[in-house]
């Protein structure tokens, strides 16, 4: 283990200790994030998939950050994705719950909002399955092309709003990694199960569980550009 390793864990540890050792902290946190969800949304991704991305970096260079790797941008980007992502929570789970009443489930809805049950996994794995069938492909494509974007111009915020070529860089994806290891790989046999665990959990704590995947979201995207 280097000492930039050792920085960087004790960092991470700081950052999230008052979260456990004071109430005051948890019980602050908790309600603003009742109150502003979307908000929060925003700023959890932003701090926790731009983490992972970091891990990522470190993994495939040994360095927690990089000439042109553009940590700011990037924490821009998942913090915007953060909110697509909870508006996805919220339409996947209203609307399965009424798509399986619809198709004789009628009481999903209980069921989901109901302590532990085989139908109330049931209930959640469709969820999931929806949410990341329909979903994540479209998000993690949009990333890709955003990651491309901030790499091309320097990792810079004035680069960032710069207009995106989209037709050029949609082009000249890797759509063999992107299929066969993002798509085929990720999302069947690692986010299915994750958030149909997420889907499990009260609400309150579903946001906080998908913020920490999105450690592991910004880790797996991160290795996948490491893919020939």
């Amino acid at each position: 283990m280097k000492r930039s390793d050792l920085i960087f864990i004790c960092c991470v540890v700081l950052f999230f200790l008052p979260f456990f050792v004071s109430d005051y902290v948890y019980e602050t946190y908790n309600a603003f994030n009742q109150e502003h969800g979307m908000i929060m949304s925003f700023l959890k991704f932003a701090i926790l998939a731009t983490l992972g991305e970091v891990i990522g970096l470190r993994i495939k260079t040994g360095k927690y950050n990089a000439p042109g790797f553009g940590i700011l941008p990037r924490a821009l980007v998942w913090g915007f994705l953060g909110l697509t992502i909870k508006l996805a929570f919220v339409i996947f789970s209203s609307g399965t719950v009424s798509f399986l009443s619809y198709m004789g489930l009628e009481n999903a809805g209980a069921a989901l909002k109901g302590s532990f049950s085989l139908q109330k996994l049931f209930v959640a794995f469709c969820i999931s399955v929806f949410m990341n069938t329909m979903y994540a492909p479209v998000m993690m494509t949009l990333h890709k092309i955003t990651d491309t974007h901030i790499l091309s111009t320097g990792g810079t915020l004035r680069g960032l709003f710069t207009p995106i070529e989209f037709g050029g860089i949609i082009s000249k994806l890797n759509w063999n990694v992107q299929w066969n290891f993002v798509f085929k790989k990720t999302i069947p046999f690692f986010w299915f199960p994750a958030h149909t665990i997420t889907f499990l959990l009260p609400v309150d704590y579903q946001v906080l569980f998908a913020a920490v995947l999105g450690i592991a979201l910004g880790t797996i995207l991160a290795l996948a550009s490491m893919k020939k």
